[in-house]
C-alpha cells in the first residue's frame, strides 16, 4: 500500500524493473487504477456503539466477543466503517478521496448523536474538552486521572489523547494538535 497514486506508480517502476532484472521482459507501460483507499480518523470523543447499532441495524453488525468495532456499511458512497467505542474510525472501500470525505460528513451527525455523556476526563488534561460541561473535566481528586509520567531527561510528559507536548516541573505545559 501507497499514500499516493503517485507513490503507486513509482513502485509499479520499481517492480518492473525488477523483474527485468531477473531475467524476464516487463512490459513498457504499467496501468493500474486504485482499487481502494483506507482512511482513519478520529471524532475526539467516545461513542455508544451498543445504542448505535440498535437504531441503526440494518447498517450495522456488531459482536464484541469476536471484534471491538462496530461495522457500519454505508450506501452512499460504498464504504465500510470500522468504528471504535474510543471515537477512532477506520474507513474502508473508498475508490475517491472525495468518496472518504462525504461518507464521513454524512456519518458524523450519526456519531454525535450517539456520543457518550459524563465521560471519565482525559488524563493530563485541566478543564474539560469544547462541548462537554465543566463537571465532565479533569479535576484534582478524580480517581481515573493518571499522574505525570516522568522521563529520563528529567522531564515530565503529561499523557493526552490527540496532542502531543511535554513540560518539565513547575512550567506551563505546551500542547500541539496532532
Amino acid at each position: 500500500g501507497t499514500k499516493s497514486t503517485h507513490n503507486s506508480a513509482l513502485a509499479a517502476r520499481k517492480f518492473a524493473y525488477i523483474v527485468e532484472r531477473v531475467g524476464f521482459k516487463p512490459q513498457t507501460y504499467i496501468d493500474f487504477k486504485v482499487q481502494n483507499i483506507v482512511g482513519t480518523a478520529d471524532v475526539g470523543f467516545p461513542i455508544r456503539l451498543e445504542g448505535l447499532v440498535y437504531a441503526h441495524s440494518t447498517f450495522c453488525s456488531f459482536e464484541p466477543e469476536l471484534f471491538p468495532g462496530l461495522i457500519y456499511r454505508l450506501v452512499s458512497p460504498r464504504v465500510v466503517f470500522l468504528i471504535f467505542v474510543s471515537g477512532k474510525i477506520v474507513i474502508t472501500g473508498a475508490k475517491t478521496e472525495q468518496d472518504l470525505s462525504e461518507a464521513l460528513t454524512k456519518l458524523y451527525p450519526v456519531l454525535m448523536e450517539y456520543r457518550k455523556a459524563n465521560v471519565a476526563p482525559m488524563p493530563g488534561l485541566a478543564s474539560a474538552p469544547p462541548g462537554l460541561p465543566a463537571a465532565a473535566g479533569a479535576g484534582a481528586g478524580n480517581a481515573l486521572e493518571m499522574p505525570p509520567l516522568p522521563s529520563a531527561d528529567g522531564s515530565v510528559t503529561m499523557p493526552a489523547l490527540g496532542a502531543t507536548g511535554t513540560a518539565t516541573v513547575g512550567e506551563q505545559r505546551e500542547v500541539e494538535d496532532v
